[in-house]
C-alpha cells in the first residue's frame, strides 16, 4: 500500500523528540533526588551552611521591614498623643486643681487640729476651766465690739466670767442664755483691764479704742518707761482676771501710756477657754458687807 499523501514526515521525528528529552528530564530528576537524599543522609553541614546563606541574604529585606514597622508605628502614636492630648491634658489640669483643693483643706484641718490640741491643753493644765467652745460670730459695728460663743448656762458659763484663747485674753462674758453667750472683747470701748508690764510691776489699764487696738493708760504720770515690743499681762487687780493672762504688745508710744496690739485677735480665731472669775470675793456688791456704827447710831 502506497503511503498516504498528507503525512508529514517531521511529526513521528516530534513525537521522539518529545519522548527522549522526558526521558532525560525523569533521569535527571531520580538523580537530583539521590544526591539530595544522600546529602542530607550523610551530611547536614551543607545544607545547614546554605540555609545560612539563605538567611544571610534575606536579613536585610527583614530588617528593612522591621525598620518600616517601627516607623509606622511611631508616626501612628504621635497622631494618637496628638489627638488624645487636649482631653488628656484637660483631666490633668482638673486633677491637680482637685489635689490643690485637697491639699489645702488638709493643711486647715492639720492647723486647726494643732490649735485645738494648744487650747485643750491649756484648759487641762488650768485647773477649773468651765468650757472650750467655738467663738461663733463677733460684731460688725465700728465703736462696739461684741462676739458670741456656742456655750451658755447650759455648760456653767455666767456673766462676768473671762474669755481667752491660747494666744491671750479675749474680753469676758456679758451676757447669758441657755445656750449661748454675749462677750464684751477687750477692744470694746466700754472694757477696761487692769495689767501690769510682764517684765516688771508697771501698772495700767487697757482700755479699748473700738478699731481693734487698746490704749495702755499708766496710773503713776510722769516719764514713760514704755517702749514699743513691751507685753502687758492681767495684773489679777479687782479679782476679775486671772494674773499673767497676755493682753497686748506695745506699739505707739503716748505721754500717758502707748497704743497697744491685741496678741489674740478674735477675727483670727476659732475656739476659746471661759474661765472662771478669779476672785468672785473681790468683785462681790458692797451692799453685803455690814453697816457702818456710825449709820446705826445715827438711827
Amino acid at each position: 500500500m502506497a503511503p498516504s499523501a498528507t503525512r508529514r514526515s517531521g511529526n513521528s521525528r516530534r513525537a521522539q523528540y518529545r519522548t527522549f528529552f522526558g526521558y532525560i528530564v525523569g533521569v535527571l530528576g531520580v538523580v537530583a533526588g539521590a544526591v539530595f537524599l544522600l546529602i542530607s543522609i550523610l551530611g547536614s553541614d551543607i545544607l545547614s551552611g546554605a540555609r545560612g546563606a539563605a538567611t544571610q541574604a534575606a536579613e536585610p529585606v527583614g530588617d528593612a521591614t522591621a525598620h518600616g514597622r517601627a516607623a509606622g508605628k511611631g508616626v501612628f502614636d504621635v497622631v494618637k498623643g496628638y489627638v488624645l492630648a487636649g482631653s488628656r491634658m484637660a483631666r490633668l489640669e482638673h486633677e491637680l486643681e482637685t489635689a490643690k483643693t485637697r491639699l489645702a483643706e488638709a493643711q486647715a484641718i492639720k492647723a486647726e487640729n494643732r490649735r485645738l490640741k494648744a487650747l485643750l491643753g491649756l484648759a487641762q493644765r488650768e485647773p477649773g476651766a468651765v468650757a472650750v467652745t467655738r467663738l461663733t460670730g463677733s460684731s460688725a459695728s465700728s465703736t462696739r465690739r461684741f462676739a458670741t460663743l456656742g456655750a451658755g448656762k447650759a455648760s456653767g458659763v455666767m456673766s462676768g466670767m473671762p474669755v481667752r484663747s491660747r494666744l491671750g485674753l479675749i474680753g469676758r462674758v456679758l451676757d447669758v442664755s441657755g445656750s449661748s453667750a454675749r462677750v464684751l472683747l477687750i477692744t470694746d470701748t466700754e472694757s477696761l483691764v487692769p495689767v501690769r508690764r510682764a517684765t516688771d510691776d508697771v501698772a495700767a489699764f487697757a482700755q479699748g479704742l473700738g478699731n481693734g487696738t487698746i490704749q495702755i493708760r499708766l496710773l503713776s504720770l510722769g516719764v514713760n518707761p514704755l517702749k514699743p515690743g513691751d507685753v502687758f499681762v492681767t495684773s489679777g487687780s479687782g479679782g476679775l482676771y486671772r494674773p499673767g493672762t497676755p493682753v497686748a504688745v506695745v506699739g505707739k508710744l503716748k505721754p500717758d501710756g502707748a497704743i497697744a496690739h491685741i496678741l489674740a485677735d478674735p477675727a483670727a480665731i476659732d475656739h476659746v477657754v471661759v474661765e472662771p472669775v478669779w476672785a468672785p470675793e473681790a468683785i462681790a456688791p458692797a451692799a453685803s458687807a455690814p453697816a457702818p456704827p456710825e449709820a446705826a447710831t445715827s438711827e
